[in-house]
């Protein structure tokens, strides 16, 4: 375990946190390393916290956001995060068995071994955007790596952040789980406790001072950040189709999901029928455009004023607005943003400078695919990258030549949603993967262990011990000495 945490400050709010660290730093001493039955008990109770509380967490996210379709909670919220526990139950036995490793010839009969087992206490900062999720998966990842676990919600969702305080306090005791709330100081105070695992899921302006202050800790973070995920349609994808799924990715939770899709690279010539079929689509899917109980408002008016200062700056500088229907004073009373296409923004534009997170969609061509690449290439590495068309050799390049978390084919979001998949970002989108086994060893010690098998006093080490003979020279020699 590291060091107990300085003085915080002696407002009630840091002195609790404080003293849920040290309740779980106490538990885990206690009990450093719990067996499958506790663990899979644990995984257990957080999957009831869930499974029998569906309609109260569908309207706490809802009240947070003033408006979120049912049907995207259902999915991304409750539904994923099931999925999540479900997937981690079945296979955790395997999980932390240990895992054999080969041993170099001149040390045998000895054998090697990787052993998980759990760090202590971890942290994890989950954001807004998808408030139960994002904070109940990494937390299940953990339980099931053996740890104690904090959990920091955001400010912004306060409803579901005391929805899910009430329902895990019921659950669990707070030396095992606990979830914070509390407003931007508290998310100070929690980065700067000696965890032994820090996980922050939000922007890159903030991870970046999370890591600071992490680092005075040594304490080791993942970092799920973002960045602008872009999308390219190759010449031979129907336009019609590639819009149709995009729209979907973009326009799901109003676009303030971390692997929307960003901005798109179509051939030349292609723009007008990608804009033609993206507002086909878009009646399609919301009736009654951005007012339909389908479609998600903007979380708070900070957002929705940044969302319509990025717009104005496109306008101001010439730029070809498209908005897919008429903004209203209900639109903005009920935070509720229409999709908006921006065509061939200049670079240096905060459409195309900002991640926008939003329902903002700029639309660039190109003349060859090479430079879609090269423009990609030129920012920082994406979270997602997403490619429509079916050439092999141009899939290849766009999987090959570019860097990005992750990246999906002739679909966008998708790779987030599989469970099987580790998720995590590279670069400025991140780093350290989260979900699945790659999860379970974010947030265990891999510890190698060399055993040495040998039944009477003989093992093949000795002969390299001094006075070195001939025969060791030798042998030294054979192992590229």
């Amino acid at each position: 375990m590291n060091a107990q945490p300085a003085d915080l400050s002696r407002d009630p709010a840091l002195i609790h946190l404080e003293a849920v660290f040290a309740r779980q730093a106490a538990a885990f001493e206690q009990d450093r390393n719990p067996g499958l039955p506790e663990r899979l008990e644990r995984l257990r109770r957080l999957r009831a916290v869930v499974a029998d509380h569906r309609s109260q967490i569908i309207s706490a996210v809802n009240a947070d956001f003033g408006s979120r379709a049912e049907e995207e909670s259902r999915l991304a919220e409750t539904g994923a995060t099931l999925t999540t526990i479900d997937y981690t139950i079945a296979r955790l036995s395997r999980w932390m068995k240990p895992r054999r490793r080969g041993t170099s010839i001149w040390f045998l009969p000895a054998s090697n071994a990787i052993v998980p087992q759990p760090l202590g206490v971890v942290g994890v900062m989950s954001p807004w955007n998808y408030p139960v999720n994002l904070a109940l998966a990494p937390l299940a990842t953990a339980l099931a790596a053996g740890n104690r676990v904090m959990v920091k919600m955001s400010e912004f969702t306060p409803a579901t952040t005391e929805l899910m305080r009430s329902l895990v306090a019921a659950a669990f005791d707070d030396s095992e789980v606990a979830i914070i709330g509390g407003e931007a100081d508290v998310a100070t105070a929690f980065s700067a406790l000696p965890f032994d695992h820090l996980l922050f899921t939000g922007s890159t302006a903030v991870g970046r001072r999370v890591m600071m202050s992490a680092a005075q800790n040594l304490t080791p973070v993942t970092l799920e950040l973002g960045g602008k995920s872009p999308v390219i349609v190759d010449q031979d994808y129907p336009v019609d189709e590639a819009a149709h799924r995009v729209l979907w990715g973009k326009t799901t939770n109003a676009g303030q999901t971390c692997v929307a899709p960003d901005y798109v690279l179509l051939p030349k010539g292609r723009i007008r029928g990608y804009v033609d079929a993206t507002r086909q689509h878009y009646r399609a899917h919301f009736p009654q455009g951005a007012t339909d109980a389908s479609y998600t408002s903007v979380i708070n008016e900070r957002q929705y004023q940044r969302l319509s200062a990025i717009v104005a700056d496109a306008r101001e500088r010439g730029c070809d607005v498209v908005e897919l229907e008429t903004v209203t004073d209900a639109h903005r009373l009920a935070r509720k943003f229409p999709l908006t296409l921006v065509i061939n923004p200049p670079a240096d534009s905060r459409v195309m400078q900002e991640e926008l997170f939003g329902p903002v969609m700029p639309l660039l061509e190109y003349d060859r695919f090479e430079e879609a690449l090269a423009l990609i290439n030129g920012g920082d590495n994406p979270l997602a990258i997403y490619y429509f068309g079916h050439t092999a050799a141009r899939r290849r390049a766009v999987l090959r030549d570019t860097l990005s978390g992750s990246a999906a084919v002739n679909e966008v979001v998708a790779q987030f949603l599989q469970v099987d998949l580790p998720f995590g970002g590279v670069g400025a989108s991140g780093f350290g993967r989260y979900h699945g086994a790659e999860g379970f060893d974010t947030f265990s010690h891999l510890k190698p262990i060399f055993t040495q098998r040998g039944l009477g006093r003989f093992t093949g080490l000795k002969l390299l011990y001094p006075p070195y003979s001939r025969l060791a020279h030798q042998l030294i020699a054979m192992m590229k000495g």
